[in-house]
């Protein structure tokens, strides 16, 4: 037998006999709080994630590509890293195929290992969307998937994040409860609420030491 095994089944041993406490717990004290009238979850979420240098823009399902196309311009960027097979990723090659002088679309198709310099070193911006965002604490959702992986959003300078309006919930618990996560948590479940900081030991603070040192989020209001 493995120590973690009977270290385990001494556990369950001291337990014999024993009666369970009964769970108080107060829901309320973690809801109400931080709930918000859904027309001001986009005013919440916004004023969280401007205080920590995030760049919100407002748009719409239709108009997104096209700003999205301005913004890599005004920032004067050579490149954007895409997932070509996700419906986002798709809508980005169809406008970029009617205008053929924007920034070059890099697909992430292949094994890291085999582009890991030029991911690291000539991949200036990325695109990815957001399984929704937290108004309570201005925090963007992010769930990599084998198309979207973790370093899409990682590893370039720029992240554009795409996010539905009617996808920001009121805080934490609420999206625990929603997605169940406490039947089994997701393997990966990002919460991010800004680009990369830190903070050496002069307390000088630095963006982009550990991710991104942009982060534009793109909220798409319901029409």
């Amino acid at each position: 037998m493995s120590a973690k095994q009977n270290i385990l089944n001494k556990l369950r041993k001291s337990l014999t006999g024993t009666t369970p406490v009964a769970d108080n717990f107060d829901e309320a004290l973690v809801t109400e709080p931080w709930t918000y009238p859904p027309e001001q979850r986009i005013a919440q979420l916004r004023k969280q994630m401007e205080a920590v240098h995030t760049e919100i823009h407002l748009t719409s399902e239709q108009a997104w590509p096209e700003l999205l196309a301005q913004l890599l311009n005004d920032r004067q960027l050579p490149s954007l890293l895409i997932a070509p097979t996700t419906s986002h990723g798709k809508r980005v090659t169809e406008h970029w195929a009617h205008n053929p002088t924007l920034p070059t679309l890099k697909a992430y198709d292949r094994p890291v290992e085999e582009w890991k310099a030029e991911l690291f070193n000539d991949t200036p911006a990325s695109l990815t969307t957001t399984l929704g965002a937290i108004a309570a604490t201005g925090s963007l959702i992010i769930w990599p998937t084998r198309e979207e992986p973790r370093l899409m959003s990682l590893v370039p300078p720029v992240h554009f994040a795409l996010l539905k309006a009617s996808e920001i919930h009121d805080n934490f618990y609420q999206v625990q409860q929603q997605f169940k996560w406490a039947q089994g948590m997701p393997t990966n479940a990002l919460l991010v609420s800004g680009p990369s900081k830190t903070a050496d030991i002069e307390q000088v603070l630095a963006y982009g030491a550990h991710g991104p040192k942009d982060l534009v989020v793109l909220i798409l209001e319901d029409q």
